[in-house]
């Protein structure tokens, strides 16, 4: 019986560790994603104040930009 109940503390404890290591794993990527996907939000944000200040200055060359970008018109 003591064999049983140590046993089971044993794989209960090995599963406990393994959550965490797994856990502690999937956080990291987790919050490796997030620091990614807000360095792309600020990345959009200064792009479109550039265009939007490009727009205002300079229209003929922000259309330009926006047909090389869009694959330009099509016929």
């Amino acid at each position: 019986m003591f064999r049983t109940v140590a046993t089971l503390a044993l794989v209960a404890l090995l599963a406990l560790v393994t959550i965490r290591i797994v856990a502690g794993v999937a956080g990291g990527i987790l919050g490796l994603l997030i620091g990614v996907a807000w360095l792309f939000f600020k990345l959009l944000i200064v792009v479109g104040v550039v265009y939007l200040v490009l727009t205002i200055v300079a229209p003929d060359t922000a259309r330009k930009l926006r047909d090389r970008v869009s694959g330009g018109p099509t016929l």
